[in-house]
């Protein structure tokens, strides 16, 4: 069965189409949207071109779904009220889960007759233990929905299955720290496959440095803000849109923001070393919740091909990992060992195969 699966950012989405177990793709086609940030319109226009280009013979359709809430917990077969509970997480993920919800509708009004599928990123990390998942806040928080969620769980998961097919050990065994760096940022510890920490949190403004957003901040500061005359839309806007290395420098290009530090830049210059201190920082306190640590994982846009970045990263967890070794190429996946310590993965993002595969769990 030809699966299409749909990724939907803020700006772009992702087409691709895969006939699962295999996991080549027959189509692979990324999408910009022709208006503002979730112009319906603009969305509908997208999907349609996305699903013309599948051409004939696709079968179902899986989406990547940021955040699935309390109830969502394993991929689900997408209905109307599915569909609204999905828009209905848009507070909590309000640059994606609308998004999400637009392509949705627009996609199951164009191939009405194909199953659909949400798989969820949030839906990794339902086996947190209470530790990682609970706040330090008063029980009237909690009993109000306030907790940690985490996010990126299908780049994780991927991560997880191929780190067992490059070192040739069962996934059941391996204790793992996933770093995943891209526009959005996060690092999982993973024992046996099951997700036991994540920086991420409630939503995905927690943790590292990213993109365009801040991670962990005082909470102080937004209240100053917030108690100096500016809206919490705003404030909530800038966070998401405004910080991080947009923020510090400008772009929140890491290929633009190392060329700019190669002559000398030096807003360039600070915002790597803040990407790279909170990167460090977000992947030690992760292997803390280990009892030892096999592998650790770089994938996401920067992960997988900013090299010197990754290298500072490194160079500063000298208590987890030393003396890098010549990489190893394996179908693109690099895996780079050390003298002491874990070994160091570079692994492609696939979330596409892990909601392919969530489909044809779903579908039958």
């Amino acid at each position: 069965m030809r699966v299409l699966v749909l990724n939907p950012g803020s700006a772009t989405l992702k087409a691709t189409v895969l006939e699962p177990p295999g996991r080549d793709r027959l189509f692979d086609r990324t999408l910009t949207w022709h208006g503002a940030p979730g112009d319906r319109g603009a969305i509908k226009e997208a999907v349609d071109a996305a699903v013309t280009a599948a051409g004939p013979g696709v079968g179902a359709v899986g989406y990547r779904v940021v955040h699935g809430g309390e109830r969502f917990t394993t991929a689900t077969l997408v209905d109307d009220a599915v569909v609204d509970a999905i828009d209905a997480l848009g507070d909590l993920s309000p640059l994606h889960n609308p998004v999400a919800a637009a392509t949705i509708r627009a996609a199951r009004e164009r191939l009405p007759d194909a199953p659909h599928v949400a798989a969820f990123d949030t839906a990794f990390h339902a086996t947190l233990p209470e530790a990682a998942r609970r706040y330090p806040v008063p029980d009237d928080w909690i009993a109000a929905g306030v907790r940690r969620y985490g996010f990126h769980g299908l780049s994780v998961a991927w991560s997880t299955h191929r780190a067992g097919e490059l070192l040739d050990r069962s996934v059941g065994d391996l204790r793992l720290v996933v770093a995943h760096l891209g526009g959005g940022c996060s690092v999982t510890a993973v024992d046996g496959g099951r997700s036991v920490d994540t920086s991420m949190g409630m939503t995905p403004l927690e943790g590292l440095m990213m993109g365009t957003r801040a991670g962990s901040i005082d909470p102080g500061v937004v209240l100053r803000m917030i108690r100096s005359g500016r809206s919490a839309e705003s404030v909530e806007a800038d966070m998401d849109r405004r910080s991080g290395l947009a923020g510090v420098a400008g772009t929140s290009e890491m290929e633009d923001l190392l060329a700019r530090e190669a002559v000398g830049d030096e807003r360039a210059t600070l915002a790597i070393a803040l990407f790279v201190r909170r990167a460090a920082a977000g992947i030690a306190a992760a292997a803390t919740t280990l009892p030892s640590i096999d592998a650790l994982i770089f994938t996401g846009g920067i992960g997988e091909h900013a090299e010197p970045v990754r290298e500072r990263i490194v160079e500063r967890l000298h208590l987890v990992a030393r003396g890098m070794g010549d990489p190893v190429a394996s179908d693109g996946d690099r895996v780079v060992r050390y003298d002491r310590g874990p070994a160091v993965l570079v692994i492609a993002a696939r979330e596409d195969l892990v909601i392919a595969d969530a489909v044809r769990s779903v579908v039958g």
